[in-house]
């Protein structure tokens, strides 16, 4: 496939893991530039692909979505997602293959729309990444089986006001009692945001859970 526009942070030596990053609505690959630069010097072997949305946003300003909003009623946001997943999916093979990094030593990254773009490929697609880190998203719609093959990692903070901290909970609830591997963490007084707690908190759960 032809790629979206990326901002590509390269590792620090020989690549050994790939971080796709994926924006919020209305955000654009500049906005999570500075996510991927902490994530890097975090992980120095990682390249990260800082990646934009497929479409431009069509909700009146500048900025990129995965997916349009315009006119969605909440019944209607898993067929939304449904229509882009097979192009996600292949996005994140495509840039597999570009650096010749497995899916188990990929991590999806995504921070609200971006959350869900990458919650929903793992549910279509059991270890297409082999992490996933999800800040302020949600589901388009609940699993029903979990992943065997990618852990999770959710990140909210507690006073989000576009996307609530609840859908965090039932998202990992689920989890847990599926049988995936998944940890939540939230912060208080947190908006729809990464705080640096949370990023601090995510780099720390990643590290006890990347693949060697």
């Amino acid at each position: 496939m032809t790629l979206p526009a990326m901002i590509e942070i390269p590792a620090q030596g020989n690549a050994e893991y790939l971080f796709i990053l994926a924006h919020g609505v209305g955000a654009n690959k500049e906005n999570l530039e500075p996510l991927g630069q902490a994530l890097n010097a975090a992980f120095p072997s990682a390249v990260c692909a800082v990646m934009d949305g497929f479409e431009p946003f069509d909700g009146g300003f500048g900025g990129r979505q995965w997916f349009s909003l315009a006119n969605m009623s909440a019944d209607e946001r898993p067929a939304r997602v449904a229509k882009v997943l097979p192009a996600f999916i292949e996005m994140v093979e495509t840039l597999q293959q570009r650096y010749g990094i497995d899916s188990a030593h990929t991590v999806l990254v995504g921070f609200s729309q971006g959350t869900i773009m990458s919650l929903e490929a793992i549910k279509a697609k059991d270890g297409l990444a082999g992490q996933v880190l999800g800040f302020s998203g949600r589901y388009a719609s609940l699993p029903d089986h979990a992943p065997q093959k990618t852990v999770i990692h959710l990140l909210h903070g507690e006073a989000d006001q576009v996307i609530s901290v609840d859908f965090a909970h039932e998202a990992c609830e689920t989890l847990e009692n599926l049988g995936a591997t998944v940890t939540l963490d939230t912060q208080r007084g947190v908006g729809h945001e990464i705080s640096q707690l949370l990023l601090e908190t995510a780099v720390q759960r990643l590290g006890e859970t990347l693949e060697a």
